[in-house]
């Protein structure tokens, strides 16, 4: 039964942190019911079920957890496992760069590097640090 509460505990907090990056926020538990009956109309939630998915007590049905990853532009497995789902290789992933494989370089990107060679040694290194926080979660989110 621990495990159980723990996954339920993992759920509310992936839940949580997709809400907070949703553009329609979402503050309460009526909020959550509110925006989610819009968007999955054949079988409503009350406030107290979406109260329970908030506090980890209860975890919704797959049909369910599918509209909330719709909603939130997340993975349905990401959302429900926590596990990010693998992207499909392509050809044009030829270069590879820190043991990754990326795409083809594009112009943008090329000035962009030219601008970060600009910067003194600090503001790099800012930069860089930024990128590194922001790369952390990016298999979870949808592009």
């Amino acid at each position: 039964m621990p495990r159980e509460i723990d996954e339920k505990k993992a759920f509310a907090s992936r839940l949580k942190q997709a809400l907070g990056r949703s553009p329609k926020k979402v503050s309460s538990a009526t909020d959550l019911s509110i925006q989610f009956n819009l968007r999955h109309p054949r079988e409503s939630i009350t406030v107290q079920a979406a109260q329970k998915w908030l506090n980890g007590t209860a975890r919704p049905t797959t049909d369910k957890i599918e509209t909330l990853a719709e909603w939130l532009k997340v993975s349905a497995q990401w959302l429900r496992y926590g596990i990010a789902e693998e992207k499909p290789h392509t050809e044009r992933q030829t270069k590879i760069v820190a043991g990754q494989s990326v795409g083809e370089i594009s112009e943008d990107e090329y000035s962009l590097l030219a601008k970060l060679r600009l910067l003194s040694e600090h503001r790099r290194l800012l930069i860089l640090d930024l990128v590194d926080q922001l790369s952390l979660d990016q298999d979870m989110w949808k592009e």
